[in-house]
């Protein structure tokens, strides 16, 4: 069986291989040949259905009392892309967990990508998607056309179990990421046909810079553990800031020097716990706690912190409703490509993502890797009878004569 897959990650684009559709005459899928896609115009609704989909990740995704960090953009653009050559129930799928149907939720993709494809001031950004295709693979046309023109991906032909592709792909990331993710694949597995990547990359500074002391001083900070650690700090001073208060919470956000992103954070009140916190929140928080800031005095610590964080994402996506993706009898990708092999469903969905703050500004990166395989259906005659032990069964020691059982068990638990 063949896989393919979807690399989301922060990156520049490889020149070499260039696009032009696949190899051999391709499945034709009607709905992606009409699809117009353009940049949507972010409403009301698909922001607050975007929001929905990064709260849900976030809180799904979540283990108590342990750190994450997920990257909903980079999650969005991976699997947005991937959507486009889904059809039927797993396309329905899609529109269910992503609140948007397939051609407004490409049209929100492209909007993401232009938005913060280039923020301005000194902020360094950097958006792009590619698609590498075995020679194994045949892609439908429509579908590398969709993520032509549309992601603005380039498509590149290769052979993904060379050492030499695994090598120009982890360089890629490493220089993209500036060594914030030096490695996303250690070799690509044997099935493995196609990889869809998506890069993005973020470099941020503060409007107001925190102040820098002539010494370095360090926070008490309680552990959801109990525990007490001691990381250097940051003050800004004492002076007006962005503040935010809701129920059982306040914060501040600090903006970038770009003048459209900034910092948000968020602090439980006393005695409330993290995840009774994030109960609350839903897709019109974020947007609440913006629309209500008051500019107030207030004298801000922070600690100075890098984080680190990955994951496999397919039990969080399958309790978000992305369930039929999963399975190789329901999964449908046909508008994707085909090899012969077997219809397309997703394997696994791994999530990698580095972050820093200090007295300046942020840095942040993200990776988002999701596996599609084959189910491999291959023709046999139709005398041919099918033995799999691959379960539970019955084995044992017989007299050819007689029949008596010399020895007798079953098999239900292997190492």
């Amino acid at each position: 069986m063949k896989k393919i897959v979807t690399i989301a990650l922060v990156l520049a684009l490889l020149t070499g291989c260039t696009g032009g559709g696949s190899r051999a005459k391709p499945i034709k899928s009607k709905d992606l040949e009409t699809m117009e896609l353009r940049p949507a115009e972010r409403t009301v609704e698909t922001e607050e259905a975007y929001a929905d989909f990064a709260v849900d990740l976030l809180r799904a995704g979540r283990r108590e009392g342990e750190n994450v960090l997920m990257s909903p953009l980079s999650v969005t653009l991976a699997l947005g892309m991937t959507a486009m050559g889904a059809e039927g129930n797993t396309a329905a799928e899609f529109q269910r967990v992503f609140g948007m149907d397939q051609e407004t939720l490409g049209g929100y993709c492209m909007a993401l990508m232009k938005d913060y494809g280039d923020l301005g001031g000194s902020s360094e950004t950097n958006l792009v998607n590619s698609l590498w295709c075995d020679p194994d693979l045949t892609l439908n046309d429509a579908f590398v056309n969709i993520c032509e023109k549309k992601f603005d991906a380039e498509l590149f032909h290769a052979d993904l179990q060379s050492p030499d592709t695994v090598g120009q792909v982890n360089g890629w990331v490493e220089k993209a990421t500036r060594g914030m993710i030096p490695q996303v694949v250690n070799e690509f597995d044997p099935d493995a046909v196609l990889a869809l990547v998506n890069a993005v990359y973020f470099k941020n500074q503060f409007l107001h810079p925190f102040v820098t002391p002539g010494w370095e001083w360090f926070i008490d900070f309680q552990n959801a553990d109990g525990t007490v650690s001691s990381p250097q700090g940051m003050s800004n001073g004492e002076r007006d800031e962005a503040y935010l208060s809701h129920e059982n919470g306040r914060g501040v956000v600090l903006p970038y020097d770009d003048g459209k992103l900034g910092l948000l954070l968020m602090l439980p009140d006393e005695g409330v716990s993290l995840t009774d916190y994030l109960s609350t929140w839903d897709g019109k928080t974020i947007s609440g706690l913006l629309d209500g800031q008051t500019e107030r005095l207030v004298a801000l610590s922070v600690p100075k912190f890098k984080a680190e964080w990955d994951g496999e994402l397919r039990d969080t996506l399958v309790a978000l409703g992305l369930e039929d993706a999963f399975d190789p009898e329901r999964a449908d990708f046909t508008a994707m490509g085909s090899s012969g092999n077997g219809p397309l469903y997703i394997g696994s969905v791994i999530h990698k993502t580095a972050f820093e703050v200090n007295e300046k500004g942020t840095e942040a990166a993200a990776v988002t890797e999701v596996e599609i395989k084959f189910t491999g259906m291959p023709m046999v005659p139709d005398d041919l009878i099918l033995l799999r032990f691959d379960r539970p069964f019955v084995y044992g020691i017989v007299d050819l004569t007689t029949g008596a059982p010399l020895f007798l068990g079953t098999m239900e638990q292997m190492d």
